[in-house]
């Protein structure tokens, strides 16, 4: 009977695991400095973009698209997970595009990086998609192997491979992780925003 602790893992599984556990320790640090500064005497209040719910829907939605997606190949209905992946694709490129309009009205509001809730928000949120980038480079990748092998045959061995399964799971946790973070961001933002 092996020890749970000296059981052999899969390398990357476990440096996903370990980075997850890093960026979740990171937002709840900033969460907790954001509630702290907010009680000081120079914090301006403000108001989440309506922008942020229509990002808050295309994540949400990417998020069941890619699980779509995973069904697809799976069940060995590529055309279909090539079509799933385009769109989980977009919605990501989309969600950051929301995420800067988003940006631009609260600049445009008065809320800067100069204000303490403005920096506090921009860090958040733009850390935030610099994870999100790490995930449309997933996806990316993703997309492209799919659409270079159209034949059924090349898509179906590609599919088997071992170490491709590997990655299109360790790639499906992550962006289901970084979909999950923005909805904590955005319903500690709305909870928090006066």
């Amino acid at each position: 009977m092996s020890n749970i602790l000296t059981r052999r893992r899969e390398p990357f599984r476990f440096m996903l695991i370990v980075g997850i556990v890093g960026i979740v320790f990171l937002f709840l640090t900033l969460s907790l400095l954001y509630l702290l500064r907010k009680s000081s005497t120079d914090w301006v209040a403000f108001h989440i973009p309506l922008i942020f719910w229509v990002s808050t829907g295309m994540i949400l939605l990417s998020s069941i698209t890619l699980h779509q997606a995973i069904i697809y190949f799976k069940r060995e209905h590529f055309r279909r997970y090539r079509w799933s992946m385009g769109i989980t694709l977009l919605l990501g490129v989309l969600f950051i595009c929301t995420q800067l309009l988003g940006w631009w009205q609260l600049t445009s509001e008065g809320i800067g990086m100069k204000t303490p809730a403005g920096a506090f928000l921009y860090m958040l949120t733009g850390l935030h998609i610099l994870h999100i980038l790490g995930g449309i480079v997933f996806l990316s990748v993703a997309f492209v192997h799919a659409v270079k092998r159209p034949q059924y045959v090349d898509s179906f061995v590609y599919s088997v491979n071992p170490p491709n399964l590997l990655r299109l799971q360790l790639g499906t946790v992550y962006w289901h992780f970084v979909d999950g973070l923005w909805i904590y961001l955005f319903l500690f933002l709305l909870y928090h925003q006066g």
